[in-house]
């Protein structure tokens, strides 16, 4: 065989770089051509990415001057330390009309949350403060210090009608930050006061420090408490839910909360088709024998920029399963990332949603986390300050929270 000219083999590279463009340019909806950010260790997004009201972009260059350890990440690079900020909050519940949303009223003592949940469905409310939805969601926190002042003020008005209230489920309201403020610990001790009721949802074993409190209530049917659990995996939950508790470790909560009398339901949540999804039953199973009462799951969500933020950690750290997921995900969404539609943005629809549902429904019946009935909380015995006027209580309907 005679040896080729530069010219053939010039030409021979070119037509060999056609064919791998053309590979490229025949698959448009490819995400992940170019290598994303290298993640930052106890963190779950890869990158701060800007907010959607910020007026001017800014992109990350790599000048070559920077070099990365063994973990991908900067050498000599500052640790990226969690920053809480005190807040005088204006107001203290929110209210809500969403059909698909079993509560009316919530408490969220803090904004942002350290735990770094890249699927949080909060994260782009921290565009509204002028930051990152990304690594500024989970790095800098705002603590609402006079949340206890805000509620007595709001409970002792003579209009006020009880309702229950659903604590922490837009930021954790007992992420790391808690156990030193101690403002969740306080709206708690405010509402066992009064006799309100009120349900909170968690991923953190902080929750049985509050047991004292906690347990009375559960006697008197005014509290429940749901712990999410997105996988066992523990390798997966360290990258997916970075400064939340292990799984193992949540699963010990259930027990010790369930043993103390207090009812607790898990949340599967979210669903991320072939990452958590697999992981379903064994979850659902293992609550039911932690002492669970009832179980509900939600699909991935991926409002506004959680899409480009949860992309780029699936670049990251599934890089083999990246296209696939965000297909299937596309399949439950009508062919978008995200349907914000109040009777399929919990659930999804299609094919896949309906056999995610069968899957789940059949596993709560046969394990017993279908017994709903349980979680309706009392309102009777709600009281308001001594120093409040006096005024008649008028019962809201009961409803049933997680």
């Amino acid at each position: 065989m005679l040896p080729l000219a530069k010219s053939e083999i010039y030409c021979i590279f070119i037509q060999y770089f056609v064919l791998f463009r053309a590979s490229i340019m025949a698959s448009p909806d490819s995400e992940y051509l170019v290598a994303p950010p290298a993640p930052l260790k106890g963190r779950g997004a890869v990158t701060n990415l800007q907010g959607r009201y910020e007026k001017d972009e800014r992109e990350r260059v790599d000048d070559g001057w920077t070099h990365t350890d063994q973990d991908g990440e900067a050498e000599g690079a500052p640790a990226l330390r969690t920053q809480v900020f005190e807040e005088r909050a204006k107001t203290i519940l929110t209210r809500n009309s969403s059909p698909d949303i079993p509560f009316g009223v919530s408490l969220n003592p803090y904004r942002g949350c350290e735990h770094g949940c890249i699927y949080c469905f909060a994260r782009p409310t921290h565009s509204y403060l002028g930051l990152s939805p990304g690594l500024d969601f989970e790095s800098r926190i705002y603590a609402k210090i006079n949340a206890g002042e805000l509620l007595e003020h709001e409970l002792d008005k003579p209009s006020y009608q009880p309702e229950p209230i659903a604590l922490g489920v837009n930021t954790d309201a007992y992420q790391p930050v808690e156990r030193n403020l101690r403002i969740t610990r306080r709206v708690i001790e405010i509402l066992s006061e009064r006799g309100h009721p009120f349900a909170a949802i968690t991923k953190s074993s902080l929750v049985e420090r509050d047991i004292d409190l906690l347990a009375p209530m559960a006697q008197k049917g005014q509290v429940m408490v749901a712990v999410t659990i997105t996988t066992l995996d523990a390798d997966i939950a360290r990258t997916l839910e970075p400064r939340a508790a292990t799984p193992a470790r949540r699963l010990r909560t259930i027990r010790t909360l369930a043993e103390a009398g207090i009812p607790v339901g898990v949340s599967v949540a979210p669903m991320i088709p072939f990452v958590t999804e697999p992981d379903m039953e064994r979850v659902l199973e293992a609550c039911a024998e932690a002492g669970a009462r009832s179980a509900s799951y939600i699909v991935l969500r991926l409002p506004w920029e959680v899409a480009p933020l949860f992309k780029d950690w699936l670049a990251a750290h599934f890089p083999d399963r990246a296209e696939r997921v965000m297909g299937r995900v596309r399949d439950m969404r009508g062919g978008k990332d995200y349907d914000s539609d109040f009777a399929k943005r919990m659930k999804g629809e299609g094919l896949w949603a309906d056999m995610l549902k069968q899957r789940f429904d059949h596993a709560a019946r046969r394990l017993g986390l279908n017994q709903r009935h349980r979680g309706i909380l009392d309102m009777s015995a709600f009281r308001r300050g001594e120093s409040a006027p006096k005024q008649p209580v008028v019962e809201s309907p009961q409803m049933k929270l997680f």
